[in-house]
């Protein structure tokens, strides 16, 4: 019988003796008395880290929430004062610092929990450079991928920053025009003349002209017939905005004496009068309503007459045209006329029998 040359292994496992579990447990415990104090010294340090960060975090969200706020309250104490309806809109203001806020704070955010983070992997001894680089490659493929959102973004913030126009603005933006009705970060939406609502993105507004900051000019057009007096026709546009300016609400909307410019236009049937005053911002189109209405009747009481367009059609009728009736001559009616003669059937010979 032959015999295995591996001999068998023993099914019982050798059992440690006291001195070697005494040797291990003494090794471990100097590992852990080596070590222990660079853990808790590193523990520590992250444990201070993130509570500064929380703690920084939240002291300066709550300062722009603040600030937010104290610049809301501020705006209604305008708007309820006698000149805030003209000067400050309260809706207006409480979206651009609401917009400016969430920046604000989102960009606080970013910067202390990012910096936190850094630390944090540089408490561990992890090398920081390769991740930066990593992070730097990242975000120029983003930023290549996604340039028109960050120009987007980018423009909006500019725009709320800088005021450009808010809501209840009256702009031309020139893809768009119409009255503002939000303003956000990426989108505008412009509410248009017929009612339709435009979203514009920021990026794509080159230049903006916004209708509703400073003051308006309401000008208008009288037309009357040459010969008028001229010192009459000045004489009673003064006396009728002097009347307007005297009265609300137009005493608020005319921010001028309505000033007669002179003869923009003299024809032989027609000379043009331009009147213009400066109003408040957005209400010209009113005033220049009211101005039209005013002039007219005042035109009528003194007997100064408005012309233009197209001269008026007589009433009275005119005879009628007695050849009105009559055909025109044909060249049939004679009969030497070369057509008539085509059109004469040939005469048979007289010998021509059936």
């Amino acid at each position: 019988m032959l015999r295995s040359a591996v001999p068998a292994a023993d099914p019982s496992p050798r059992p440690v003796s006291l001195d070697e579990a005494a040797k291990q447990a003494g090794e471990a415990a100097g590992w852990v008395e080596q070590n222990w104090s660079t853990w808790l010294s590193t523990g520590l340090r992250i444990l201070l880290i993130l509570v500064v960060a929380i703690v920084l975090r939240h002291l300066v969200r709550r300062a722009l929430t603040k600030l937010i706020e104290r610049m809301n309250r501020s705006a209604q104490a305008v708007e309820g004062s006698a000149l805030g309806g003209l000067l400050v809109n309260a809706e207006r203001r409480r979206q651009r610092s609401e917009a400016i806020g969430s920046v604000l704070r989102s960009v606080a955010s970013f910067l202390i929990l990012g910096t936190a983070g850094l630390m944090v992997l540089g408490a561990f001894n992890v090398n920081l450079a390769p991740l930066l680089a990593s992070a730097g490659v990242a975000g120029v493929a983003i930023g290549f991928g996604a340039r028109n959102l960050v120009t987007d973004f980018l423009s909006g913030v500019f725009m709320i920053l800088e005021d450009q126009y808010g809501v209840g603005d009256s702009v031309d933006a020139g893809v768009a025009s119409g009255e503002v009705i939000e303003v956000g970060l990426r989108v505008t939406k412009l509410r248009g003349d017929n009612g339709e609502i435009w979203y514009v993105r920021n990026g794509e507004i080159k230049r903006i002209g916004n209708l509703s900051q400073g003051w308006s000019t309401a000008t208008v057009d009288v037309t009357v017939r040459p010969t008028e007096d001229l010192d009459r026709v000045r004489t009673v546009i003064a006396e009728v905005g002097d009347s307007l300016a005297k009265e609300e609400p137009w005493n608020e909307r005319l921010w001028g004496p309505v000033e007669v410019l002179g003869l923009t236009e003299v024809l032989l049937d027609s000379m043009t009068v331009r009147l213009a005053a400066k109003t408040m911002p957005g209400k010209s189109l009113g005033v220049e309503r009211e101005l039209r209405w005013r002039i007219k009747r005042a035109f009528d009481e003194v007997g100064i007459r408005i012309v233009g367009g197209l001269p008026a059609v007589p009433a009275e009728d005119t005879p009628a045209d007695p050849t009105a009736g009559m055909a025109a001559p044909s060249a049939y009616a004679s009969t030497t006329s070369p057509q008539s003669v085509a059109a004469t059937p040939l005469t048979p010979p007289a010998n021509l029998t059936k």
